[in-house]
C-alpha cells in the first residue's frame, strides 16, 4: 500500500469535503492535503526551497484559479521531480477537448466527478483501491 499524501487540487470547498468524507467512508487513510488553487499545489510540489511534496496520487481539478488545472499538470509532467507522479483529473468537465487534453498532457486517468454522493463513494474506492494498492508507483526522483 502506498502511504504517501493523497493532493487534492480542489477550489470548490463542498467538493473538498465531499472527497474527504468519499475516501474516509471508504476507509482510505492516506493523509489528504488540499490545494485550493494551482498556484498553491505547484507551490507544495515544486517549491524553490524546501523538501517538496511527494503524494502517492494527485486528484486534479481542471477548472482551478491562479493556474487553470492544465497548467499544473503541464509542470507537473515539465519537472524531473514529479513527472511520473500519478494524476487523476477529477473534475465536473465532460467537454471533448478537456479530455484530450488532459490525456495529452499526461494524465494517468480522466474521472467525472459524480454527482451523487453513494456514486462518488464507489468512485473513490476504486481510485482508491487502484492508485493505493494496486499500482506500482515510480520511486522518487533523486536531485542531482
Amino acid at each position: 500500500m502506498s502511504d504517501g499524501p493523497i493532493l487534492l487540487v480542489e477550489d470548490n470547498p463542498d467538493d473538498v469535503l465531499f472527497t474527504i468524507r468519499a475516501f474516509a467512508k471508504n476507509h482510505i487513510r492516506n493523509e489528504i492535503v488540499v490545494a485550493s488553487d494551482g498556484e498553491q499545489a505547484l507551490r507544495l510540489l515544486l517549491p524553490g526551497e524546501g523538501q517538496p511534496l511527494h503524494p502517492a496520487l494527485i486528484l486534479l481539478d481542471i477548472k482551478l484559479p491562479k493556474v487553470d488545472g492544465l497548467e499544473v499538470l503541464r509542470a507537473i509532467r515539465d519537472d524531473e521531480r514529479t513527472s511520473s507522479l500519478p494524476v487523476v483529473v477529477l473534475t465536473t468537465s465532460s467537454e471533448e477537448r478537456d479530455i484530450v487534453e488532459s490525456y495529452r498532457l499526461g494524465a494517468n486517468s480522466f474521472v467525472r466527478k459524480p454527482v451523487v454522493f453513494e456514486e462518488f463513494v464507489e468512485a473513490a474506492n476504486v481510485l482508491g483501491v487502484y492508485w493505493l494498492l494496486v499500482n506500482q508507483p515510480a520511486p522518487p526522483a533523486r536531485n542531482g
